[in-house]
């Protein structure tokens, strides 16, 4: 590819732009905060999100939106999803016709419930591009340190996939493939409220037995709202399902299992994210979420307390108690769980 564009330099868009520009790909790399990008275009190197890993020469930062994404092949968008729509809705007059766009992004838009490649088919205009997913367990710092990873990318046309997997595998960063564009977004939203519950069970000091609980009814949730969407069962027992799911409630690096374990050990909501440098998107997901799986007739009870207790101020040891006083039920059960 002549050109790749990354659309946010947080820490997950610097460390695939590191990854991309060590193969020796172009890549233009583009923030919203005008400061932040004098800074890297100066000291090359992101100092606030991935200190210690100089820019390659293949790296180039752009203080314009339209400048990063013109001509780009593929175009990646890597920005909170709560920012998403106004971002793309910027990028989009600029893009090239034939670009494959993938949302890095692991959330679900709070006022419309929708996905981030929902947002952009709803709002393309006329032009012909095509739209995938880049999820699976991963750590931002870690993938910056060449620590071997394996992801999944999808898209609707197979063909389209292939390109990102070529693009983005490495020696280090395994790519697998996948159809199921939904399904992977949706496993991608579901893990980070899972994983603020999981900091919230360490941090009122339950053991790895209620730990393991959990991950697996998390699961069991996340399966549950992604069928509904039209997500295949497969997919959510794989990396971008069970495996992000669980790096994600036991990672030390998880920024939604730290909240967690902030609320856990008594915290407010306000004083756990004032402590936060980066964004935690399970607590923005929790409320989209909870829209979605009310307008979908899904039950989540999980997901039901977490919206409590980060939305109505209910205590982390009540909502244990509610979840565990709820009738008794077969594990597996389709339609009751």
């Amino acid at each position: 590819m002549n050109k790749i564009a990354m659309i946010g330099a947080g820490s997950w868009g610097t460390a695939l732009a590191l990854l991309l520009a060590r193969k020796q790909v172009p890549v233009v790399l583009w923030d919203h905060d005008p400061t932040h990008v004098a800074q890297l275009a100066a000291e090359r190197e992101n100092k606030r999100y991935q200190p210690g890993h100089p820019f390659p020469a293949e790296l180039q930062v752009a203080d314009s939106l339209g400048e990063a994404v013109n001509q780009a092949d593929c175009v990646v968008m890597v920005v909170p999803s709560h920012g998403f729509r106004a971002v793309y809705s910027a990028a989009l007059p600029h893009m090239e016709n034939g670009a494959l766009v993938v949302s890095a992004i692991k959330g679900i838009e709070i006022e419309s419930c929708m996905t981030m490649t929902q947002i952009m088919h709803a709002n393309n205009t006329g032009k012909q591009l095509q739209f995938g997913v880049l999820s699976g367990p991963s750590f931002a710092a870690e993938v910056a340190e060449r620590q071997p990873t394996a992801v999944t990318v999808a898209f609707a046309d197979p063909k389209a996939a292939e390109t990102v997997q070529r693009l983005f595998s490495t020696e280090y960063f395994r790519v697998y493939t996948s159809g199921d564009v939904i399904g992977l977004e949706i496993s991608a939203a579901m893990k980070n409220v899972i994983a603020i519950a999981a900091g919230i069970s360490d941090g009122l000091n339950y053991g790895l037995n209620t730990r393991a609980a959990l991950i697996t009814r998390g699961l069991a949730e996340i399966t549950r709202m992604g069928a509904a969407m039209g997500g295949e069962p497969q997919t959510f027992a794989g990396l971008g399902g069970l495996g992000d799911l669980v790096l994600t409630c036991t990672g030390n690096l998880s920024r939604n299992r730290t909240v967690g374990l902030k609320l856990g050990s008594g915290l407010s909501l306000k004083q756990a994210l004032s402590e936060m440098k980066m964004v935690a998107e399970g607590v923005k997901t929790t409320k989209s979420c909870y829209a979605l799986a009310s307008a979908l007739g899904v039950e989540m009870p999980i997901l039901e307390q977490m919206h409590q207790i980060l939305y109505h101020g209910k205590r982390c040891q009540d909502a244990v108690v509610d979840l565990f006083q709820r009738d008794l039920k077969q594990e597996i059960d389709v339609v009751n769980r």
